[in-house]
């Protein structure tokens, strides 16, 4: 048995996650256009139509834009917290009741041998969560839009064996760049964005011995640059004793193409 992944799109136009095993597979988010989901399917050689389920983050329209078109079109089931369900319900259009399925914060569902955990982030959505991915002794975590990481979340994802995690902006980027003063103090607030620097201090706490590989997500298009994400996050984790190369590997993921499909 496998446990396999893929980063779709990450970025604030679109998000989208591939996890599959030989029994089932699942998509976390659908922030894209359905024609644009199809396309990213193509590219990782997989059929959306064999999807087993639909897991909802929050209801961000970059989570949730193409959620309901491909869940009509595929009869998918989503699987969402109560919260969540009553505040995206106008946002993806009519969906049959067979359909919806509530998953709590907290809880853990399993399809076949893959055990989903959820956890609480601290974002300003209605009830956002997002999931571990148990397999087979293998551990995926999946993290972002969270304005900080608390130590129940670091408890949570501690040294899995993959991390998508979110290194939203870079402070002094987004300090001096042209958005309004409101949506700045949003995004550098605790129910905003991670920043490179402390989501690289937020890892130094939770890789681990099963740490391999390390993938910076839901890059800021307009206060953040892959090569400057990847460098402050490599510079605070080597303060902390962490080398990129040596235990681990650190990775980029695009708003527009899916990075490969890699056994965890």
């Amino acid at each position: 048995m496998s446990l396999q992944f893929s980063v779709l799109a990450s970025g604030s136009t679109g998000n989208a996650i591939f996890v599959e095993t030989e029994e089932h597979s699942l998509l976390v988010d659908a922030g894209l256009s359905g024609k644009q989901l199809q396309s990213l399917f193509t590219q990782i050689g997989r059929d959306m139509s064999k999807l087993s389920g639909l897991l909802v983050t929050h209801e961000h329209s970059d989570h949730i834009k193409g959620l309901g078109v491909i869940a009509r079109k595929y009869k998918l089931p989503i699987y969402a917290n109560e919260k969540t369900w009553h505040a995206m319900e106008k946002l993806i259009g009519e969906v049959s009741t067979d359909q919806k399925f509530v998953f709590e914060t907290g809880k853990v569902k399993s399809f076949g041998s893959l055990d989903v955990e959820s956890f609480g982030v601290s974002h300003d959505a209605a009830e956002p969560m997002f999931y571990v991915f148990h397999h087979e002794g293998k551990k995926l975590t999946l993290i972002t839009d969270t304005g900080y990481v608390s130590d129940r979340m670091k408890g949570i994802i501690d040294n899995s064996d993959i991390f998508v995690f979110e290194s939203n902006h870079d402070v002094s980027m987004l300090q001096m760049g042209h958005y309004p003063w409101s949506i700045k103090r949003r995004i550098l607030s605790d129910v905003g964005h991670v920043s490179n620097e402390d989501a690289a201090l937020a890892m130094a706490d939770v890789i681990g011995d099963a740490t391999k590989r390390i993938y910076l997500a839901h890059l800021s298009q307009d206060n953040n640059m892959k090569d400057l994400a990847r460098m402050s996050v490599d510079q605070v984790l080597a303060s902390k004793g962490f080398y990129t190369g040596e235990q681990f590997e650190l990775y980029d993921t695009d708003p527009k193409a899916p990075t490969p499909l890699v056994l965890v």
